[in-house]
């Protein structure tokens, strides 16, 4: 498959022609043009994605997503161990209570935050008939909202895991 920007020369029609990428016959003059405005351009052509506010809230959304995802996974086979062997269920419950697990809590609480609010900018994206307009500034309500939460939560939760006995 020929590169978005490639251009193979048409040996059998002569030097003076190329194939394009879409495989039609162009002057050869007509494509150094194209091939000079693409390469003036300030991002690099064929390039997928560009790094704005959209692509890592898309990203931030799905990676949050899938992580909420495994733990209701990993919470509800847990709990379900209860009516298996109460015993099991109790060791199970037991190893959550280290400082390892409280960092885990923490960070699942942040994730939540994060996927909860972008939701909302979502949905506000979808149904407002100016959501895409402000869908930019959306994005940085959210990561203000994020943070005014994870400040508020983080450092209290992380004092009581390490602070109380385990």
């Amino acid at each position: 498959m020929l590169e978005q920007n490639s251009c193979v020369p048409a040996v059998l029609e002569g030097p003076r022609t190329i194939l394009n990428q879409r495989g039609l016959l162009v002057p050869n003059e007509a494509v150094s043009t194209l091939a000079t405005a693409r390469s003036s351009s300030k991002r690099p052509a064929g390039t997928l994605y560009r790094g704005n506010t959209g692509m890592w809230s898309w990203v931030l959304h799905r990676i949050t997503g899938v992580a909420i995802y495994f733990f209701l996974l990993v919470h509800v086979l847990d709990t379900a161990m209860i009516r298996v062997s109460p015993g099991a269920y109790d060791a199970v419950m037991s190893t959550y209570k280290n400082p390892l697990m409280g960092l885990g809590e923490t960070a699942l609480v942040i994730a939540i935050m994060f996927h909860a609010f972008n939701g909302l900018r979502i949905i506000l994206i979808d149904f407002w008939s100016k959501g895409a307009k402000y869908q930019r500034l959306m994005f940085w309500i959210v990561i203000a909202l994020w943070v005014i939460g994870t400040a508020g939560f983080a450092p209290i939760h992380l004092h009581n895991v390490f602070t109380e006995p385990h």
